[in-house]
This record gives structure tokens, sequence and C-alpha cells, in this order.
């Protein structure tokens, strides 16, 4: 068999070699091999030039220069051959075009792939690999450009694929979210002459459970919503089919979507983000040899993303396509007359947390935003419901996997948002209700039954009340009296927040003031409120029993606030009670911030307000008793005697007394990481999860308790302030905090942001990964505190040195290293320089690549003493001070 002559002319201009020309010369004129032998592969000393071209053995795929639409620019992509030839599928050097038609694509003597120009600059490689005896890059007929060693027997052991790599298109046999170690997602063209990473990406976003969104930004332009075990719950067109397979794959490692041929004469399938934000799966029509659209993401304005706001669904078949839920009405009914729905719903009768409560079932539904949901694919619904109503921050839950008969438990806790209705294949969901909302629902059934059976109701009812009235009216007078009693209690509560909001702290503070007194004359004149208060009232006869009358042996330290002591309830819970001395300075504004922020603010990493007191001039908050002390006490190994703020006592026990070293060793890498993650998470849900950005203004170790199974907590809202709507920062005169952690800006010009929080979680990360205290580190080579010492560490390639002793033997090294990175970022002295909470976050638990970090603040320790929750006036600053108002956070 001959081998045609431009043919043998193409293989011969690829060798640079003399030798290897004349060995592959010989070998093909001698052969009976197909003219497309080697055609599919490069290997070291084989080149690609522009016109030449690398095709899969079924010439499903080709590799080559191309310039799109256009443009004259040249860039090295992958194609579609044997049909919609031309159809650009992935491109290698999208960033850094070739002007010309000089480009060549080689592979190292190392298995690298390199494309380069005419004076040998690299505009594109692919990343460095283990070595390889044998390496070669062939294209494979799925569209995938791998690169393996010939000597490894197993032929789907590859050292690096384009696969692991997409650009726009997304191809049956790859994977989207995060697997392998990779964070595997889709990012547009930036239009059909420019390939460049565009405006939007199609993405696994695994906050809460994890969900398909495609993101214009930062911002989230359509949600495509989690997958339910047939598909996602915002692609109901995504359905069983003879061609392809979905599937998902979760685990605590992994979270990607997949797409798979059932065999190799399926009809072409791909799956386009195009430049306009729409993403679309598209099917080969032979017929009429033209891609079909097979379903769309963002082809209606309920695709759109809260188009209709909290507790609404939208419908597109309907005049008016957003509509409240059941018990809900609009928030404005002004924007909603306009047809601005964005704003969406509120309830019309608020949740209690009280007995009754109960679940309205809704269906043919897209699930809502999962990003603060919860989710357990071992239980099943009944479970499911049972664990939702016990959480008083519960609001919905549903199965999480509907296949098969359904198993899993999916919660959401907050706002229920970015819901539509799909008549034919919407899912179950189930929202709490309040127990009047129910009750109401369960009278308009009854209506017509009572309307036949009332004269013998009202004859039986008539019986009763006269042959008991006597006894009723007894006991109706003793229950009012004790409603009464407990109703000033929660309006003394309440009143005493009102009062102070109003800025008449010294209507409540001033020496002599009966509050009780003045609160129940306040009570008699609105008597007829009918508002509940959502925080318990325990009475003080309840907490003395529980503290023993506050015996010294149930004392746990003193803070700024007052005393703190453990008390055990009746039931056998046990409670940290922090009672507000008469004298305290601060403790009354740390006392009705912490009421104001924390009572409506449920979160696994913030520590639970159980309830309070109010009564004379007693005031205290009970809390969760957190059982394994503080962070600083294992950490620092903080000695027992300190004197310490709420948040370290609370957890403190005399009976225990560990070595320094011993206290240490109780936190290996792995609970240091999971402390890092679950601080990064509250303060993520703090600074954005919650309608209101709350700043806590003194993050430290002494902050962050540990409960039974070592999960963080952040506490002490004393000095925490709001920002309302979309405000960052605010001014104060009064700067408050802990030296240490107080960030510069803050410190120097009373500034503080949510920015602020993040430096001082920066502080607290190099912390625990040292075990050294920020203003106790000390060092004979310099004079830095331990940010500057990190930071001469990092600058001198020698982060690790930063780490503990104990953790010297880890196997987590490059983890911790990517943990000092972090840290070092969020110190950065220009609060602009330093990421947000939900950046860390993904930092935390991506592989991103990371900006290299720049000098932090604070760079040389002044010797200020340090001061636990210490404060200074500023003259500098502005009166606009944000200070807590009774607003409701999610």
């Amino acid at each position: 068999m001959s081998i045609p002559t431009n043919r043998l002319h193409t293989i011969i201009r690829r060798e640079h070699d003399a030798f290897v020309k004349f060995f592959l010369c010989s070998f093909l004129l001698s052969s009976n091999i197909a003219p497309s032998f080697a055609l599919d592969s490069i290997s070291p000393g084989v080149s690609v030039e522009d016109g030449d071209t690398i095709v899969s053995e079924r010439q499903n795929f080709e590799l080559g220069f191309f310039s799109p639409g256009s443009s004259t620019r040249r860039y090295l992509g992958i194609w579609y051959k044997r049909f919609s030839r031309g159809t650009v599928i992935w491109v290698a050097n999208r960033e850094t075009p070739l002007l010309d038609h000089s480009g060549l694509l080689r592979m190292t003597d190392q298995g690298v792939l390199v494309l380069q120009n005419s004076t040998n600059y690299t505009l594109w490689s692919s990343p460095a690999i283990k070595a390889a005896l044998r390496p070669v890059a062939r294209l494979l007929d799925t569209g995938n450009l791998v690169v393996k060693d010939e000597s490894d027997s197993n032929t789907e052991n590859y050292l690096w694929q384009s696969f692991d790599n997409p650009t726009h298109t997304f191809l049956p046999g790859m994977k989207i979210g995060f697997a392998d170690g990779l964070d595997l997602f889709l990012s547009s063209w930036k239009s059909s002459d420019d390939p460049a990473r565009g405006d939007y990406t199609y993405l696994i976003d695994r906050h809460g459970f994890p969900q398909n969104l495609v993101k214009k930004g930062s911002s989230i332009e359509y949600r495509v919503g989690p997958w339910n075990g047939v598909r996602f719950t915002g692609a109901p067109r995504q359905l069983f089919n003879p061609v392809y397979t979905y599937g998902f794959v979760l685990n605590e490692k992994e979270a990607y979507y997949h797409v798979e041929s059932k065999d190799n004469n399926s009809a072409p399938s791909r799956f386009v983000l195009d430049e306009s934000g729409q993403a679309r799966r598209l099917v080969w029509l032979d017929k009429t040899r033209s891609w079909g659209a097979y379903f769309t993401i963002g082809e209606d304005r309920c695709d759109k993303y809260l188009t209709c706001g909290a507790y609404a669904r939208c419908n597109i078949n309907d005049p008016i396509i957003c509509s409240c839920f059941e018990g809900f009405e609009p928030k404005s009914y002004r924007d909603w007359s306009l047809l601005d729905w964005s704003g969406g719903c509120v309830r019309k009768t608020p949740l209690t947390c009280g007995r009754g409560e109960g679940f309205v079932r809704y269906t043919q539904m897209k699930l809502p935003d999962t990003s603060r949901s919860w989710y357990n694919m071992n239980m099943n619904l009944q479970e499911c419901e049972d664990m939702c109503l016990r959480n008083c921050s519960c609001t919905a839950y549903t199965s999480a996997n509907i296949s098969g008969a359904g198993s899993g438990c999916l919660v959401w806790f907050g706002e229920l948002t970015d819901m539509r209705v799909y008549p034919d294949s919407g899912q179950e969901l189930y929202v709490r209700m309040s127990a009047s909302y129910l009750e109401e629902i369960k009278r308009k059934r009854k209506g017509k039954k009572r309307k036949h059976i009332g004269t013998i109701v009202g004859f039986i009812i008539g019986s009763i009340t006269i042959s008991v009235g006597v006894f009723l009216l007894g006991s109706i007078l003793y229950v009012r009296r004790k409603k009464y009693k407990s109703r000033v209690q929660q309006l003394m509560i309440w009143k005493l927040i009102s009062l102070y909001d109003e800025g008449k702290r010294k209507f409540i503070t001033g020496p002599g003031k009966n509050v009780k007194n003045i609160l129940e004359k306040y009570y008699k004149n609105n008597k007829n409120n009918n508002e509940d208060l959502e925080l318990p009232v325990i009475q003080f006869s309840t907490i003395i029993k529980a503290t023993q009358n506050f015996s010294t042996a149930n004392k746990l330290g003193k803070g700024g606030f007052g005393p703190v002591y453990k008390g055990t309830l009746s039931d056998g819970q046990d409670i940290a009670v922090k009672r507000l001395e008469i004298n305290s300075g601060q403790g009354l504004e740390e006392f009705i911030n912490e009421v104001i922020l924390i009572v409506k603010l449920q979160h696994r990493n913030l520590v639970k307000l159980l309830g309070c007191c109010v009564e004379g001039d007693e005031r205290m908050l009970v809390y969760e008793y957190m059982p394994n002390k503080s962070l600083d006490y294992f950490i620092f190994g903080a000695s027992l005697s300190t004197d310490l703020c709420f948040c370290k006592n609370i957890v403190l026990s005399s009976k225990t007394n560990f070595s320094d070293e011993s206290k240490s060793r109780m936190l290996d890498w792995q609970r240091r990481i999971n402390i890092i993650s679950g601080i990064a998470r509250g303060l993520m849900y703090l600074h954005q999860d919650s309608r209101l950005r709350i700043i806590h203004r003194d993050l430290k170790a002494s902050n962050i308790l540990l409960d039974y199974d070592m999960n963080p907590k952040i506490s002490d809202f004393g000095m925490a302030r709001i920002c309302r709507g979309n405000q960052t920062e605010a001014n104060t005169h009064k700067v408050v905090g802990t030296y240490g952690y107080i960030a510069p800006e803050y410190a120097v010009k009373g500034r503080f942001s949510v920015k602020s929080d993040t430096f001082s979680f920066g502080v607290l990360v190099l912390e625990i990964i040292s075990g050294i205290r920020n203003t106790g580190f000390s060092s004979q080579e310099h004079q830095h505190n331990l940010l500057g010492h990190a930071w001469k560490l990092w600058m001198e390639g020698r982060p690790l040195e930063l780490v503990d002793d104990i953790l010297g033997e880890s196997d987590a090294l490059s983890q911790i290293q990517r943990c000092i990175h972090i840290g070092l970022l969020c110190v950065q002295n220009l609060p602009n320089d330093r990421p947000n909470m939900s950046n860390v976050v993904l930092m935390l638990e991506s592989q991103i690549v990371l900006p290299q970090p720049k000098q932090p603040g604070f760079f040389v320790e002044n010797n200020i003493p340090e001061t636990e929750s210490s404060s200074s006036t500023h003259e500098s600053g502005t009166k606009n001070e944000t200070t807590a108002t009774i607003l409701e956070p999610r």
C-alpha cells in the first residue's frame, strides 16, 4: 500500500531529528498501516504546526489551530470533525491568542504539552506531571485530549486530560463540580469572536446541599437547583432517555455531576454555556444536519434568580407569574402592584416555635435555594419532619432523593427563595406554618359540620358551664394572674430594648429606677397587645434553683458583663447564666445587644441563647452550656485563674487540669481545620446570610466555644453591630474589642466593617496553626508580633516553620500551608485587599488559586498590653454609629 505524497511530507515535516525522519519514512513505506497512523497522538520529538491536525481514531474530533468568527487571531482547540465540522468544544490558549500562523504544539521529554510562537515564547502549557517512561498525548473519540504513559498497562490512567480543564462545553464523560481535588466548571466565551473567559460560569455550589448554578460574575443568574436522584430540580426536561445517563456523585470529598453515553453509537450531545449566559443541552439531528435543543436553562422569566423573592412561587403560565404561599402576603403591596415581585412575601402570622406548629404540603415545586440547608441521606421523610419540627430555625423539609420510594432528608433554615411551579415534574415541599394558621384551616374545613351540630354542642357546653361555673371562675382568675405576671416580664424585656433603642439610656440605668414598676404600668396601658415574644422567659426562681442560689462552686468566672454561673435545669439540661451586675458599665449594652442579635439567629456555629430573665433589677441571659471550654484553653493553655470574659468562662471546669502540651495535643490538625472552617461559616452567616450584616467586632480565641464534638461556636455579641441594607461599614467614636485582633482601620480611625471581622479571623487562623497568641509572641531575631513573624517566614519561603511543633509530623502540610496563605490574605493592611468571608469559605473548601498576600496590618508589636474587650476614644469619625435595632435577621 502506498502512502500519498502530501501525507508523507506532512509527517516528515514534523520530525526535527534526521534519524527520526529516516526511521518513520522507512516504516510507513514498508507497512500496510492506514494513512491516519500516528495522527491521533503526539510524542516527544513530534510537533503540530498551524495547518496540521491531530484526529481521533474514529474521526469524531480534531485538534488544530483555528480563528473564531471574524477574528484573525489563532487558537489551539478541539472541534467536531465527522459532523458539525468547526463546532469548537475546547480551547487551550483562550487568554493568550497567537497573532499569526506561527503556532507550534510540541511535547517535552517529560510529557508536558507546550504551545509556542515564532519566538519560542510559551503561550500555553499543560501542567507538569510525574515522570513518564514513554509519554504520549492522544485525542480520544470522546473529545478528550489526554497525556499518558504508554508503558502503563492501565489505559485510563491519565497524567493530564483536557476534560479536567473545561472551557464552555460539557461533553459526555466530563465532570462538573468538585472531583479528584479539582474545581471543575464551565465558563462562557466573551463573544463568538473571542474565546477568552466571559462573564458567565456554570458550576456546582457546595454551600448547604450542593446545587447547580449559572453565575454572572459573583451574582447568581439562574439556579438549576440540587440533584434529586433523577434530575436537577430546576431542569424538568432533563428526563430519562435511551441515549445518555445522568448521575451525581456526593460524598465527603466529592460533589460532581456527570453524563455518560450508553454506547459509542449514541447521538452526539453537548452542553454549552454561551456568551449571553444561556445554558443548553444540544443533540445532533442527522435528518436536519443541525443541533437541536434538548433543554434550556434561562429560557423564561421564572428561571431568573429571585424573580419572586422569598416565600413566593413563580408560574410562567399564570397572567401574574408570582404569588405568595398560603398564609403569606406581599412584603410591599405597592411594589407588587407595579409588577415588581422581588421583595417577596412575609408571614401573616409569625412562627413562635410553640406547640401546634406543623407543615403545609406543596406539590409541583422547584425546590428553594439550598445554600442555607442541611441534609442527611440516611433519614426517611418522617424522621426528617420530626427533626425539622424540633428545630425552631427549620422552615421547610422534603426528601433529598425522589428516586424509588424516596429517601434522605433535606431541610431549610431561614427564608425560602427562588421557587417556581412545574406542573408535570415538580417536587413536594413541606413548609412550616404557625399553630394559629393551621387551626384556621381546620376551622374552615369543619365549618359546615359545626353548623349542623351547633344546637347539641351548645346544650352540652351550657350544662357543663352551669355545673362547674364556680370552679372555672376560680381557675380563670388564677391563670389570668399567672399569665399577667409572665406577660409583664415579657414586656419588660421588649420595653427595655425599645427604650434603649430610642436612646433613653438614663431612664434605664439611672440609680434608684424601679424598672419593674414602670413597665408594669406600661403593660396595663397596652394589655390588649397580643404580640408574642419568641425568646422564652425563664423565672428567676428557676435560675436560683438551677445555680444553687448562685453558689461559689457554680461560678465559672467573671467578665465585663458580670459573673457567669453554671446551672442545671430540672430536666437535666446544663445551662450557663450571665448575670448583669448593677454597676456594670458596659454590661447593659451587651445585654441588649445579645437579646436583639442572638434571639433569632440560628446557626450551628453560633452559640444558642435559650432564654432570659428580667425581674426587678435582675437581668440575666441563659445559654447552652459548652463542656469543652473555649478555643484559647486548648491552643494557648489558658490558666483557670485568668480573669475571663463570658465566652471563655462558661466552659471552664475546675476539675480539668491538663498540661499545655496535653491541651494542644487534643487539637490535631483535623480538629483545627474543622474549627477554622466552622468559624468561617459562622462569620459568613453573620455577614451575608442574615438579612442584616452583623459585624461581631470582638472575634478572638476566647470567644470561640467548643461543644461536645469540638465544633466551634461563635459567642459574645455584646460588641456586635448591625449594618442596615447594603451598608458594609460604619464609624464610631468608641473602639471596642481586644488588642491583637482589632483591624488597623478600626483601631486608628474608628472605621469598622465586615472586613474588620475578616482581619480578626485571619489572626485567629494563624494562632490556631502556630499555637501562639498574636500579642504574646516574641523573638530574638526581630520585634514583630505573630503576624509580622508569619509574613517574614512567608517572604523567605519558610511558612511551615510557623506550624505548632505538635503538628510537625502531620501528613497534611500542604493544607496547613494553604491555611497560612489564607490567614495572611485575611490580615492584609487594607480592608479592600482582604477577602470577604464567603470567599474565605470557598478558599478553604476548594483548590482555587489564591492571590499573593500583601503586608499585614500592625506589622510590628507596639507592646500594647492585652486587654479583654478594651476600648478607647477617638476624636475622628462621624456620628453615624450603627446601633442594634429590633429587626429580624434570618
